[in-house]
C-alpha cells in the first residue's frame, strides 16, 4: 500500500511543482514589463525560508524609497531640516579692541572665520563692526560668548527653512546630470557635421544649466553649515542707540538749524569759489567795452569836444573899430 500511495502522489507533486514553475515566471515577466529600470527577475522560491528572505529585501528595498519620499515633507526632524542662522548683536564693553580679539578667538576657535572687520579707534566713540561665520551647531554658543563681553544693548536672531529648496535642488541637479549624460551618447554616435554642432551645442547648454544649479547648491549648503553673526561693540562713551530720536527741544532744534545754516554757507562759499574765476574772465572785457561803448556816445563825431574848465557868462566881446589911414 505505501509503494502505491507513493507511485500516486509523485505524479501529483510533479504537476504542482509545474504549476509554481509557470505561475513565477508569469509573475516575473509582468514585472520586467511594467519596470524597465528594474533589477533582473528573482528565481522562484522554493521553500518558505527564501519567500521570507525576499520578503525581507523587498521591506529593505522600499525603506529608502520611503525614507527619500518623506524628506521634504513637514515631518522630519529639525536636525535633518536646512536651517540658515543669522545674528545681530551689540555689547557695550570697555576695551574695543580687546573686545573685538576676544571675538575673532572665538570664531576661530568654534571651527569659523572672520568674514569682515571695521574698526574706529576714536578713543570718544570707539566702534568696532565684525562679521562672523561659525558653524550653524556652534551659533548659540558663540553668541553667547560675545555676549558676555559686554553689556548687551541689541540682540537679533533670524532662521530660514531652505529644506524643501534643497529638496528641490538635488532633483533638478540629478535630472540634469541625465540629461547631459544622454546628450553626451547622443554626440559620440553622431554622424555628420550638422548634427554633431547641434548636439555640442545642447551639451554645453545643459553643462551650463548643471553648473548653474550646483553652484546654487554649494551657496545654499555653505549658508546652511557657516551661520552668520554680526556683531558691534561700542566703546562706554559712544551715545547709545535711540539717542538721536529722542533729542528734542529748543536746544536741539537750534543745533539743527545752526548746522543747517553752516551747512548752506559751505554750499554757497563753494559755488562762489567756483563761479569766480569765470566772473573775472569775462565779466572784466565786458565791463570796460561797455565803458568804451559809453564814452564814444557822449561824443558825437565832428563836433568839438568841451573843455573842461568853467563856461564865461554873458555876450562875446565885440571887436574894436579898426581907424582908416
Amino acid at each position: 500500500m505505501r509503494i502505491r500511495d507513493s507511485h500516486r502522489r509523485g505524479p501529483a507533486l510533479a504537476a504542482a511543482g509545474l504549476l509554481v514553475v509557470l505561475a513565477a515566471g508569469a509573475c516575473s515577466s509582468d514585472g520586467g514589463g511594467t519596470d524597465n529600470t528594474g533589477s533582473a527577475a528573482q528565481p522562484p522560491a522554493v521553500a518558505g525560508g527564501d519567500a521570507a528572505g525576499g520578503d525581507a529585501a523587498a521591506r529593505d528595498q522600499g525603506a529608502p524609497e520611503k525614507a527619500q519620499s518623506g524628506a521634504g515633507g513637514a515631518d522630519l526632524r529639525v536636525d535633518q531640516r536646512a536651517i540658515i542662522y543669522t545674528g545681530t548683536l551689540q555689547v557695550r564693553v570697555d576695551d574695543v579692541e580687546r573686545a573685538a580679539r576676544e571675538a575673532s578667538t572665538a570664531a576661530t576657535a568654534a571651527g569659523g572665520f572672520v568674514g569682515g572687520d571695521q574698526r574706529n579707534s576714536d578713543s570718544a566713540d570707539a566702534r568696532a563692526e565684525l562679521t562672523l561665520r561659525v558653524p550653524a551647531e556652534r551659533f548659540t554658543t558663540v553668541l553667547d560668548a560675545l555676549t558676555r563681553l559686554g553689556k548687551q544693548e541689541r540682540r537679533e536672531v533670524r532662521t530660514e527653512d531652505v529644506t524643501e529648496e534643497t529638496v528641490d535642488l538635488d532633483a533638478r541637479i540629478a535630472t540634469q546630470r541625465a540629461r547631459v549624460d544622454s546628450a553626451r551618447r547622443l554626440l559620440a554616435r553622431a554622424t555628420s557635421i550638422n548634427d554633431l554642432v547641434t548636439l555640442e551645442n545642447e551639451v554645453g547648454r545643459r553643462e551650463a544649466d548643471l553648473a548653474s544649479l550646483e553652484a546654487k547648491k554649494r551657496r545654499l549648503g555653505d549658508l546652511t553649515a557657516l551661520s552668520t553673526i554680526t556683531v558691534t561693540f561700542v566703546g562706554p562713551e559712544a551715545a547709545p542707540p535711540g539717542d538721536e530720536e529722542e533729542d528734542l527741544g529748543f536746544l536741539a532744534g537750534l543745533r539743527g538749524g545752526w548746522s543747517a545754516f553752516l551747512g548752506s554757507l559751505r554750499v554757497a562759499l563753494t559755488v562762489l569759489g567756483a563761479v569766480l574765476p569765470f566772473a573775472v574772465a569775462i565779466g572784466v572785457p565786458v565791463a570796460l567795452a561797455l565803458a568804451l561803448t559809453r564814452r564814444r556816445r557822449r561824443t558825437p563825431p565832428g563836433e568839438a569836444a568841451v573843455p573842461d574848465g568853467p563856461v564865461p557868462s554873458g555876450p562875446p566881446p565885440v571887436p574894436a573899430a579898426r581907424s582908416g589911414p
